[in-house]
């Protein structure tokens, strides 16, 4: 269930405030591919499942920690709306870590706190305290501090 709040003006009220989670997103070895053919990273440790089976210390494939990163703006627009903002961006990245593998078969969502929120020219930043969750692993699996941009 998304937090929906109806002006950019507005996210100063989240300030510390746990948001709700996204649901879980599949990551199955067809979405490791895609990606791994967007990026033209095609490790064997993704992408070659026998091998990742025979030789991987995971017992098989498992997800780029690039693709996890690039789904927090899938699983960002289910924890956040607002609904009169003009535009959204995501402004960047304060800092990010991979402290557990995601393994192909496993499902992942998001957590996140708003850490911070301020007055930019024309809207409102704010930074997400994020966290990755995955039904395979017992931390995070993606911890991050996202930058989001609301504009009026």
């Amino acid at each position: 269930m998304s937090t929906t709040i109806d002006d950019v003006d507005d996210l100063h009220s989240l300030l510390g405030r746990q948001l709700e989670s996204s649901g879980w997103f599949d990551i199955t070895q067809d979405r490791v591919n895609t990606f791994a053919g967007a990026t033209d990273d095609h490790q064997w440790i993704h992408v070659d499942v026998e091998r990742a089976i025979a030789d991987s210390p995971y017992g098989g494939p498992i997800a780029h920690g690039y693709l996890t990163l690039s789904m927090l703006s899938a699983m960002f627009l289910q924890v956040l709306t607002v609904r009169q903002a003009s535009m959204a961006v995501n402004y960047g990245l304060n800092k990010v870590r991979f402290p557990a593998p995601v393994p192909v078969g496993s499902k992942v969502r998001l957590t996140a706190t708003v850490a911070s929120v301020e007055d930019i020219d024309g809207g409102v930043q704010i930074v997400l305290n994020a966290a990755v969750d995955c039904t395979a692993a017992s931390k995070p699996v993606c911890v991050a501090e996202p930058v989001f941009r609301f504009y009026r």
